[in-house]
């Protein structure tokens, strides 16, 4: 299993993803799910996947020789925008796993992926894409500036809670973190090392990227101040009517306990 997420903000985008590939009794597999690609000056893009690790590694293989092809009518190099960029992957991701079905198909494997997209074009914004199995995609949205693929649901939450278009890159960044985390508690199939880029926009450059791997002393304290700051958030919830009603009542309690003892 996997869990990736994209976030864009005002300032530029980030991309979080795990590395576990495979999670059994005896045996952990781990593969980079994320894949940067800087064709040219003035164009950056970062391409993360979930889903059948060979698909995956067609899709990225096909994106690759189509870049080293002089004769390619359509790559990361000649898209004019993003939004292209978001059709060519969509059109790569259909036909690579239509092929990898069609050679599957007696074993009934479950040979779909799907992708998120992000990155920049000189002259147009940062932008983030969402490629579906089958093919169709979506961008991010202002009510919603952030992106998933693979088991989703347990970090979602502090997604929805913590990030607007104005939350700084450093803050999206460690709220991917604290995503990623809380999927690795819940979900043994998701886990690190845990892969971070941070992408300040018109830069066109890759400067902030870090790995975690399970020791991380950085990760450990990210867990270890998210769990006390749940617990401390908890414990000052407030009470239910009953916890606060005065000592009297159990006193009360008392007397009729032993008026009903006395007449027995």
């Amino acid at each position: 299993m996997t869990y990736c997420v994209a976030i864009s903000t005002h300032d530029g985008l980030v991309f979080c993803s795990d590395s576990r590939t495979n999670a059994g009794a005896d045996m952990l597999y781990s593969h980079s799910k994320m894949h940067v690609f800087n064709p040219a000056p003035g164009r950056l893009f970062v391409i993360l996947t979930a889903g059948n690790l060979a698909t995956t590694q067609a899709i990225i293989n096909r994106v690759e020789h189509d870049l080293e092809d002089p004769e390619a009518k359509t790559s990361l190099l000649t898209c004019p925008k993003m939004i292209d960029a978001a059709k060519y992957m969509s059109a790569v991701s259909r036909e690579e796993q239509a092929e990898a079905q069609a050679a599957t198909a007696s074993a009934g494997v479950d040979t779909s992926a799907s992708l998120i997209l992000g990155g920049q074009i000189k002259g147009g914004a940062p932008s983030i894409y969402l490629m579906y199995a089958a093919g169709n995609f979506i961008s991010d949205s202002d009510h919603t500036p952030f992106l998933q693929i693979g088991e989703s649901k347990y970090g979602k939450p502090i997604l929805d809670r913590i990030l607007t278009r104005d939350t700084s890159l450093e803050d999206a960044a460690r709220c991917a973190i604290v995503s990623i985390d809380s999927t690795i508690k819940s979900n043994a199939t998701v886990g690190p090392p845990i892969e971070v880029l941070v992408y300040e926009k018109d830069t066109f450059e890759c400067d902030h990227y870090i790995r975690l791997d399970e020791e991380n002393q950085y990760l450990n304290e990210i867990r270890q101040r998210w769990n006390e700051a749940i617990k401390q958030s908890f414990e000052s919830l407030p009470k239910f009517e009953w916890e606060s009603r005065s000592q009297p009542n159990s006193k009360v309690l008392s007397i009729h306990t032993d008026i009903h003892k006395s007449k027995k």
